[in-house]
């Protein structure tokens, strides 16, 4: 059975992505016009089909191999070969390092005290300033992604990095160039300023991660979280080393930090929901003003406000895969060399699964709810082999960061700023998340 979807077009598709707003908000328009299954024209590859249902999403769990075109955006973060598009044999053992670092138990709770610090910190400096200049907002996703910078670095390299404003947007300026670059999307500046402006973001990079590797010093590894550590007992090259300390810094603020900024937009846009989570916190954690890493089980309200939020907004919008070979799916047959597309915010909108899709309900991931739905209809860190190594890792820091600053704070959506979503490797605010702060009063011993 022929797969439905759109004529081709001489462009190639780039089009039809840039006038939809970018991939994500392309895919919602394909699955909404066409079915669970859509062929459509991508960027980078000749043969495309998105899926959006998550029962046949599993045959293609499997597949281990990303089609390289989609992923060049991101070579010029790596100089022993992208990270993003190792070959099977290679990457299985990449892999495992990384969840031997990024996903223990015992090493989340060995940097927990410090994370708490760090995230105390910016609660601090927000406070501080409700008092200097009332009412006037913060930037959540500026803030956040800083403070989560600062954890993945304090996590996986043992420190802070230097000036870590100018890090989030050296790795702003490579991504939007080279994104601009796959899909032609206009960017400000001629193409010689804007060449030169990546190449010098990229330099920069390049020089902090050697400062902290050479910071680092060598020897015996004792920390288990230790990721150069790691990486130098698996014998690799130092620009292996560099080009995963890069992919890893990327990977982890980002996601993190977007990801706690849609939270708490999407509470301070549902303030009877807020006010769950905040009683929650009074009741689980009492006069303290932050968690222990125990208590983190206990916070079932703000557990499911967060997967509600990457539910309505994916800090990943999206995954892809490379058939090696024809690939069943229900109906349909996939031939090989096809890139088969995972539109995650198209699979998280879907009605079979999520009635009312566009509401906030955080009590779709009650266990009763959650055990009615299928594996995948719910795939925020992607599936199968090349999912997120670090997704234990962004639970602990997101759930650790919202309950320190709904503890003490209320959010409030500022009047008249559009929150707009727009695709910048993650999925991004156009002109950030600026909101109001509201410290808690204090009544009975606990906070109020």
């Amino acid at each position: 059975m022929r797969i439905p979807g759109p004529e081709p077009r001489a462009d190639g598709g780039v089009g039809a992505v840039t006038a939809a707003g970018g991939l994500h908000h392309y895919q919602l328009r394909l699955h909404a016009e066409y079915g669970p299954v859509v062929r459509f024209q991508l960027p980078g590859s000749e043969t495309a089909v998105s899926v959006a249902d998550p029962v046949l999403l599993e045959a293609t769990a499997h597949v281990d191999k990303r089609p390289e075109r989609l992923f060049e955006f991101l070579a010029p973060l790596c100089e022993a070969g992208n990270l993003q598009v190792l070959d099977a044999e290679e990457h299985a053992p990449w892999r495992r390092l990384l969840l031997s670092v990024l996903a223990g138990r015992p090493s989340h709770e060995r940097h927990f005290a410090r994370f708490t610090e760090l995230t105390s910190a910016l609660a601090d400096r927000w406070a501080e300033r409700s008092v200097r200049e009332p009412g006037e907002p913060v930037a959540l996703q500026k803030d956040l992604t800083a403070l989560t910078l600062r954890m993945i670095c304090q996590f996986a390299l043992g420190g802070d990095v230097p000036d870590s404003d100018r890090v989030i947007a050296a790795f702003e300026d490579v991504l939007t160039e080279y994104l601009g670059r796959l899909y032609q999307a206009p960017v400000p500046g001629t193409q010689e300023e804007r060449a030169e402006r990546a190449e010098d973001a990229l330099a920069h990079l390049r020089a902090t991660v050697d400062g902290v590797i050479a910071a680092h010093g060598s020897g015996s590894r004792a920390d288990t979280s230790d990721l150069i550590g790691a990486l130098v007992e698996a014998g690799q090259s130092p620009a292996r080393i560099r080009d995963t300390v890069m992919v890893t810094l990327l990977a982890a603020h980002h996601t993190t930090g977007v990801a706690v900024s849609w939270t708490l937009y999407l509470l301070g846009q549902h303030p009877e929901v807020a006010e769950r989570v905040a009683d929650e916190l009074d009741r689980v954690l009492g006069d303290r003003p932050a968690p222990d890493y125990a208590d983190l089980r206990e916070l079932t309200c703000l557990d499911m406000a967060l997967k509600e939020s990457m539910r309505l907004y994916p800090p990943g919008p999206y995954g892809a895969r490379e058939t090696t070979e024809a690939l069943a799916l229900g109906d349909y047959e996939i031939p090989a060399g096809a890139t088969v597309f995972y539109p995650f915010w198209a699979v998280h909108m879907n009605p079979d699964h999520w009635p009312e899709p566009e509401r906030f309900r955080p009590e779709r991931f009650s266990p009763a709810e959650v055990a009615k739905r299928p594996k995948l209809a719910y795939v925020p860190f992607g599936i199968g082999p090349r999912s997120c190594e670090g997704a234990a890792l962004a639970m602990v820091e997101a759930e650790l960061v919202l309950a320190v600053m709904l503890k003490r704070f209320r959010f409030r959506p500022v009047p008249g700023h559009e929150v707009r979503p727009v695709e910048r490797f993650v999925l991004w605010a156009a002109d950030d998340i600026h909101m109001t702060l509201h410290p808690r009063g204090t009544q009975g011993g606990t906070t109020r």
